[in-house]
């Protein structure tokens, strides 16, 4: 299997999926894993066995750049399969992947990296894990300020080696002669500079980028403006934007993106994490109003010691306090979902973990329902809606925080922690901030590139 997996990426830029999951670069232990995981979501265990077949069919057709997820596949086909051969089953069903319908493959498109903090060095192992194919997003360079002796070393090494999302996956070396970390064989220069004036992105051979700014510092259009420099299309935020900076949720208003914008944002982690379950649960019930609080996890911008800090509360000790905070999160809501009538308030509360966050929605909706019915809908979204790739759902009855570092998803639904009564819904979501943010932003770049695919089969609408 895995190498029928690493083929489909390397030759004909396909990534093998298993219920949103991928199968990428996965060990066998993982794989595994990923299909005894669908009993979660699906409600029995896919065997590597039911899958196989759909695999080695796959490997027999003319695909052009595509994801196909073969958990979708063996559902699709259990359910009714119509007469038809494995083989005939899936030609018809990745029929748009094939043949003159394909895509082409482009050359690719550079991207910059403007800060190296938490979320830059997620984004970039990301962009690197994604370069196998040599035909979608090349990350080509890293802007910092200048840190001293051995600085991009240290760079390196905390690119390397994560307190919280472990080791990269693969190898990587540095040249300091020439100011270039190695990662996994792409060559990345990391260039020094302490404001966007200063650097000409031809001069490295960066022609027609996309800027992510990951430091938060400007969130303006006229701040951002700065970045459009020699070798710069587009500049992405990973930060809320300001004015009338779009900010995109991917999955929910990335189609609203015009050919001809420049500069947009990302929104925030949490904005991501609310804004798909709420746009679900709009569709199908309607809201009238809502509350969102969310439980953060600690971040760099807070203090490990009480320390002067310009906002009320944050000065005082992450590690040691629960810290209630503002959220711009409700507010952002109308900016992603401009059709949402409701109103929407927000709080939250900052808490002594590193990485993952809930946020509880408290929903009125504007019909009754009941659990049994709200859970069956969401389970339906996560596996087979156009949401899929955003939201995800756990059954699992002990599931804590640290269950869902590394997901890939802008949040996950519990079902054991879902309370419905009436017109009253209380969704619990968790979503790891960092991570899951992180694939979010590269979704985004994927789509204003052109280096988004189509998934097939394809979600329901």
């Amino acid at each position: 299997m895995i190498p029928l997996i690493g083929k489909l990426h390397r030759e004909r830029d396909v990534t093998v999926l298993l219920h949103s999951r991928s199968l990428v670069n996965k060990s066998v232990v993982s794989i595994l894993k990923t299909h005894r995981f669908a009993r979660q979501i699906a409600g029995e265990e896919l065997s590597v066995t039911e899958t196989m077949p759909f695999l080695q069919a796959l490997t027999a057709l003319d695909l052009g750049p595509s994801q196909i997820d073969l958990g979708m596949l063996a559902a699709t086909y259990r359910s009714d399969d119509r007469g038809l051969t494995v083989e005939a089953f899936t030609a018809e069903a990745v029929a748009g992947a094939t043949g003159a319908n394909k895509i082409r493959r482009g050359e690719g498109r550079d991207v910059v990296l403007y800060g190296f903090g938490r979320i830059g060095r997620l984004v970039a192992r990301l962009l690197i894990e994604k370069s196998g194919s040599g035909n979608g997003l090349r990350l080509r360079a890293i802007v910092v300020r200048g840190g001293g002796e051995q600085d991009i070393v240290k760079r390196a090494s905390l690119l390397r080696r994560d307190s919280i999302h472990g080791q990269f996956q693969g190898t990587i070396t540095v040249d300091e002669a020439s100011s270039t970390i190695f990662a996994n064989g792409n060559a990345i220069k990391v260039i020094y500079a302490n404001d966007p004036s200063e650097v000409d992105y031809t001069a490295y051979g960066i022609r027609n980028a996309i800027l992510i700014d990951n430091t938060g510092k400007w969130r303006d259009r006229e701040g951002l403006s700065q970045h459009l420099r020699p070798g710069i299309d587009k500049v992405v935020l990973t930060a809320p934007g300001k004015g009338d900076v779009p900010n995109i949720v991917h999955g929910v208003n990335h189609d609203t993106i015009k050919p001809d914008e420049q500069i947009l944002s990302c929104a925030s982690c949490t904005t991501n994490a609310i804004v798909p379950p709420l746009k679900a649960m709009d569709d199908e019930y309607g809201v009238l109003r809502g509350h969102v609080e969310t439980v953060h996890s600690f971040t760099n911008d807070q203090n490990l010691l009480d320390n002067y800090h310009k906002a009320d509360r944050r000065g005082r000790s992450a590690p040691l306090n629960m810290v209630i905070t503002e959220t711009g999160a409700a507010s952002a809501v109308a900016k992603a979902l401009p059709d949402l009538k409701a109103r929407i308030t927000g709080s939250s509360i900052r808490v002594p973990v590193p990485d993952v966050s809930i946020a509880i929605l408290n929903l009125q909706l504007a019909r009754e329902t009941d659990r049994e019915e709200v859970l069956e809908y969401l389970r339906d979204v996560s596996l087979t809606s156009p949401l899929k790739r955003q939201i995800d759902f756990t059954t699992a009855p002990d599931a804590v925080s640290s269950d869902f570092i590394g997901s890939r998803h802008a949040s996950i639904v519990d079902a054991g922690a879902t309370k419905v009564e009436g017109d009253n819904a209380i969704l619990y979501l968790w979503y790891d901030n960092e991570f899951g943010y992180s694939c979010q932003v590269i979704r985004v770049v994927q789509h204003v590139s052109g280096v988004e695919y189509p998934t097939f089969p394809s979600p329901a609408a």
